[in-house]
């Protein structure tokens, strides 16, 4: 299960995997709705996949709840969400593994690569000869684990110190970006704007400010005035964008794609680009802009007046 509005990679993964991934509603904390989680659970369901968007924390406690009544795997897309944290658990975390992006549009960055974390040995070294292919030879044969042939993703040395010198940097950089975050919603409160629900707001990332409007109209002319962006606007991130898992083409072989394999005949496989129209609707009204960690305290008063001015004048 994987929600409506995340970039088209969350749902590429599962199908990567062998799998099929189900579409299901967020919610008005952009994040995956719990419920329509549960809703969506079939007798074939094996995991969820929360997906912290925009370092906004999904709601894990009641994900982890689903999961566990429902025996599911929880793997979370903590690939905008380096750094955050959810009611003190950091994101990544919580579930049974988590995912972790460092392309250049993430908190950390080594140009691009990315890294995973379980607390499971066996997912651990599974997913190690998923990204080397010769691991289990270079280190020994573990009697009880079989190997298998993988692509690989090495990441290279330079790449790793790139990422350790900016581990130092990251809590000092989350810590700017919520303190800029809480000043503006604080000093915008009373502008008729509707901020989006927080699952955590004490630990996210703090990376974006956003708001639904009561239109996509006013939605439209706010992000004009703010430099924000429509969140229904951002290409793949939406799943209508999501062109090979819409259409069927699910690898570069007939043979080797998810959506023929017999193992999934009776997997659910029709997708509409209405079937979420509930996503749709919320992503048209929201919108959002970064926060950003070398702002001044006067830069981020320009903000608020921007902010101010432009919400009065499209409400």
């Amino acid at each position: 299960i994987v929600p409506a509005c995340t970039y088209m990679a969350t749902a590429v993964s599962v199908l990567a995997a062998g799998a099929i991934p189900i579409i299901v509603d967020i919610d008005d904390t952009i994040t995956i709705d719990p419920k329509a989680c549960e809703a969506a659970i079939g007798t074939r369901t094996k995991a969820v996949i929360p997906v912290h968007m925009w370092g906004l924390p999904c709601d894990m406690s009641a994900i982890m709840k689903v999961a566990k009544k429902h025996k599911l795997l929880v793997v979370e897309d903590a690939c905008q969400g380096v750094g955050g944290a959810y009611k003190g658990r950091m994101l990544g975390t919580i579930g049974h593994a988590g995912a972790y992006s460092f392309n250049y549009y993430k908190n950390i960055t080594a140009g691009e690569g990315g890294a995973f974390a379980t607390n499971d040995k066996r997912v651990y070294e599974r997913g190690s000869i998923m990204i080397d292919c010769f691991r289990f030879y270079w280190d020994g044969r573990d009697p009880y684990l079989e190997p298998f042939a993988a692509n690989g993703a090495r990441a290279s040395e330079i790449a790793g110190a790139v990422l350790n010198v900016q581990l130092g940097r990251l809590p000092g950089l989350i810590k700017t970006m919520r303190a800029q975050k809480k000043r503006i919603l604080a000093e915008t409160a009373d502008t008729g704007l509707t901020p989006i629900r927080a699952n955590s707001l004490d630990w996210e990332c703090g990376s974006n400010v956003m708001s639904t409007l009561p239109t996509a109209a006013q939605a439209d002319a706010f992000a004009k005035k703010v430099g924000g962006t429509v969140t229904s606007k951002t290409g793949r991130h939406v799943y209508t964008e999501w062109d090979q898992v819409l259409g069927h083409k699910g690898a570069h072989h007939p043979a080797l794609d998810p959506f023929n394999l017999k193992e999934n005949k009776n997997c659910r496989k029709k997708y509409t680009k209405d079937m979420c129209a509930k996503s749709l609707d919320i992503l048209s009204r929201t919108v959002f802009f970064g926060t950003k960690p070398l702002s001044n305290a006067s830069a981020v008063s320009a903000v608020i007046k921007k902010v101010t001015k432009a919400a009065r004048e499209v409400l």
